[in-house]
């Protein structure tokens, strides 16, 4: 009796996971990540604010977070995951480009055993303007039936 209630508790337990979790889809697009970290010079910061970043390519989107996939876990000493570090996000959609800030809360080592290592970064979205936004949203329920320029796939019949 105690494995038939234990399967019912496990059944019901991913029945809500997959309803309040966002739905993640595998859409794979260009990203640019760049970071301006702070530079403290003894108990002063200071106001030249340097500018690194690095390319990669999403791996999967959600509402709520992207996951996207670059060659390295750091730019120079600054890591993309951790220290609250906030990651300025330009995506290039086919309905646009549009830009949001991530905050990074995992990573993982992919392809340990090829010639070139990569990083899965899994991140927060904690900023995104509302035009960016209908965008955004706009691409994860059409995919990649959305065309350049705002021109969508016919369904058979020439204009």
């Amino acid at each position: 009796m105690p494995d038939v209630i234990r399967k019912l508790f496990s059944k019901l337990s991913r029945s809500i996971t997959a309803s309040t979790c966002p739905k993640r889809r595998p859409l794979h697009v260009p990203i640019k990540i760049t970071i301006q970290p702070d530079v403290v010079t003894g108990n002063l910061k200071t106001a030249k604010r340097e500018t690194l970043s690095i390319s990669g390519e999403t791996k999967d989107l959600s509402t709520s977070g992207v996951g996207f996939i670059v060659s390295s876990i750091r730019l120079r000493e600054y890591y993309l995951v951790g220290e609250n570090r906030t990651l300025h996000a330009e995506l290039d959609l086919p309905n646009g480009k549009i830009r949001m800030d991530l905050m990074g809360v995992r990573y993982e080592q992919i392809g340990i055993h090829d010639s070139a290592v990569s990083f899965l970064i899994g991140a927060r979205i904690t900023k995104i303007e509302p035009l960016d936004k209908e965008i955004y949203e706009e691409y994860l329920r059409l995919g990649d039936k959305i065309m350049k320029g705002k021109q969508r796939l016919s369904l058979g019949t020439d204009v």
